[in-house]
C-alpha cells in the first residue's frame, strides 16, 4: 500500500505566497516522477508541474516563473511554492507520483487526495 498525504492548502489574498507539501509512504522502491495537478470547479484536472528522480522539472506555462517545484528525495517527499497568486489559482492541488512497489518494477499511479487552495481578497 502506498499512501500519499498533502498539505499547506489555505485562502490567501492575491499576490501571497504558499507551500504545499506531499509525502509518500508505504512499501515504495523506487519513486519516478513526484508532481502536482489542480483542479478547478468544472474544469478538468491540469498538470501543474513535475519533477523526475533526476531532478528534472516541467511546468504548464500559465504558472512559469511563480510556481517552484522541489523534492527530497529521503523523505519521498515533493513541494511546490506558490509566489505571485493569482485568483486563476484557485483550485484542489493533488499531488502525483509514479513510483514502483517493493517486489515490482510496474510503474504505478498514485494520487492523494487533495488541497484546496482559494485565492481571494
Amino acid at each position: 500500500q502506498v499512501q500519499l498525504v498533502e498539505s499547506g492548502g489555505g485562502l490567501v489574498q492575491p499576490g501571497g505566497s504558499l507551500r504545499l507539501s506531499c509525502a509518500a509512504s508505504g512499501s515504495i522502491f523506487i519513486i519516478y516522477v513526484m508532481g502536482w495537478y489542480r483542479q478547478a470547479p468544472g474544469r478538468q484536472r491540469e498538470l501543474v508541474a513535475t519533477i523526475t528522480s533526476d531532478g528534472s522539472t516541467n511546468y504548464v506555462d500559465s504558472v512559469k516563473g511563480r510556481f517552484t517545484i522541489s523534492r527530497d528525495y529521503a523523505k519521498n517527499s515533493v513541494y511546490l511554492q506558490i509566489n505571485s497568486l493569482k485568483p486563476e489559482d484557485t483550485a484542489v492541488y493533488y499531488c502525483n507520483a509514479i513510483l514502483a512497489t517493493i517486489g515490482t518494477r510496474a510503474h504505478n499511479n498514485y494520487w492523494g487526495q487533495g488541497t484546496q487552495v482559494t485565492v481571494s481578497s
